[in-house]
């Protein structure tokens, strides 16, 4: 299997099969490269990916995977072999191109869901560029990596054109709805160094959106089932326990970014959630994970 090797100031890049085994980039960390898998078998699984609800993988899928953002899969039984192809790069390999770098930034910065659910032709016209990216990989090119950044563009407008068709299909929800929902996941997972989310009650919310906090009340609850409260209280449990997990940072630091204004408030809120205290949590993930 060819190992694509370029000095730093370059970038790095690296394709393969996912049956070909693990990357073996020199320097390789997961916290250090971007990943762009595309699974066309393998058996349902999970995926975690920073303060989200869990995704569920169960037919063919293409994923972005950002290095600051934790993540792990669950794979309840491997029944089926997975197949497919991945790469690697680092920043550095797509800063080279204005244009491409653009298109990262559209992608890989929001927080939205990494997945992507190719139809039939989409998916057959997905795995064909990561054919020849394997295929150019074996070969003797001086600007081969020229080649990749062009394959890479067209990998991220088929995941922008399918974002967009997913949108498309969830126009039905309420503009003041949807614009809470959107306002709620742009602040998630919080920038590093932690900086305190700046909307942290319903009312926040409904003044950025320039409605009445009743009527935003009742849109939310009327488009989701659940109340502008619950909402905001689950996305912050869920980055609770993503910092307590993955981070080391203190509790009071934890708690100053989820926008508590004493550590005991935010110890208050995540046992009435977990049961436990955050220091319980952190100590026993494992367990309670």
């Amino acid at each position: 299997m060819a190992t694509i090797m370029m000095k730093k100031a370059k970038g790095q890049f690296r394709v393969a099969g996912i049956n070909e085994g693990k990357c073996t980039l020199d320097s390789y960390n997961r916290r250090d490269f971007y990943k762009i898998s595309l699974v066309t078998e393998g058996s349902p699984c999970s995926l975690r990916y920073g303060s989200l609800p869990d995704i569920y993988v169960d037919k063919p899928a293409l994923m972005l995977v950002n290095p600051i953002v934790p993540y792990n899969w669950t794979v309840p039984e491997r029944l089926i072999p997975a197949d497919g192809y991945f790469c690697v790069f680092n920043d550095e390999f797509i800063r080279a191109s204005a244009q491409l770098s653009g298109l990262m930034d559209r992608l890989f910065t929001t927080q939205e869901s990494p997945v992507y659910f190719p139809d039939a032709v989409t998916q057959q016209f997905l795995t064909g560029l990561f054919i020849r990216m394997r295929s150019d990989a074996d070969m003797d090119y001086t600007d081969k990596d020229e080649l990749y950044r062009s394959h890479l563009s067209l990998i991220f407008h088929e995941a922008i054109k399918m974002r967009r068709t997913t949108d498309t299909a969830e126009n039905g929800i309420p503009r003041v709805a949807a614009e809470f929902i959107r306002l709620l996941n742009h602040q998630f997972p919080i920038d590093m160094p932690l900086q305190p989310i700046s909307l942290k009650k319903a009312s926040d919310y409904a003044d950025r959106i320039a409605v009445h906090v009743n009527h935003l009340n009742m849109a939310v609850q009327k488009a989701t089932g659940k109340s502008t409260t619950m909402h905001i209280s689950e996305r912050l449990f869920a980055e609770a326990k993503s910092l307590l997990s993955y981070t080391e940072y203190t509790l009071a630091d934890i708690a100053a970014g989820l926008g508590f204004e004493y550590q005991s408030y935010f110890n208050r809120f995540f046992k009435k959630y977990a049961g436990v205290t955050p220091s319980d949590y952190r100590k026993n993930f494992e367990k309670y994970k």
